[in-house]
């Protein structure tokens, strides 16, 4: 199976919830699902049905970090050498030429990706213009409303 590029910090918010999800979540959904037992007909028990929801979601999550956690490939961007060229996960500043404006992403992996914080992934078509190429470099993307121009300005290892 291939593997998953992933930030560092990726793997670590992945490993924290799974600790939650394990240390936390699973033992109150048991005691929950325990108490609803107790109150007789689990037919028409509301809160036994919702317990075990709740359950089952969160032993899907669990099994779905795991997974991913199997399949990763951690990747620590600031262990490898700056060399100017942009690769999953450096932060890069780009300049939109058509209307100057200076914008910061960091590559990550799908799972990571959160617009609101800078973070695009590693499969969108932004980021698949960007890697492989060097400060300086012009890019053109393909966005919705035709198609964009950005000026690499410079490649942050942080």
């Amino acid at each position: 199976m291939n593997k998953t590029p992933m930030t560092l910090e990726g793997e670590k918010a992945l490993r924290a919830e799974l600790t939650r999800l394990k240390t936390e979540d699973r033992p109150r959904i048991i005691a929950a699902i325990a108490e609803a037992r107790e109150h007789g007909d689990l037919k028409e028990n509301a809160e036994y049905h919702a317990a075990r929801e709740q359950q089952s979601f969160a032993e899907g999550r669990i099994q779905e970090i795991e997974s991913k956690l199997s399949n990763a490939q951690v990747i620590d961007i600031k262990s490898i050498d700056k060399t100017g060229k942009v690769i999953f996960g450096t932060t890069v500043d780009i300049i939109n030429l058509d209307t100057d404006a200076k914008v910061r992403y960091q590559i990550v992996g799908d799972d990571e990706a959160d617009i609101k914080k800078g973070k695009i992934s590693v499969s969108s078509p932004i980021a698949r213009a960007l890697i492989g190429k060097e400060e300086g470099d012009v890019v053109i993307v393909n966005i919705p409303s035709g198609v964009a121009e950005y000026e690499i300005d410079e490649v942050h290892h942080i």
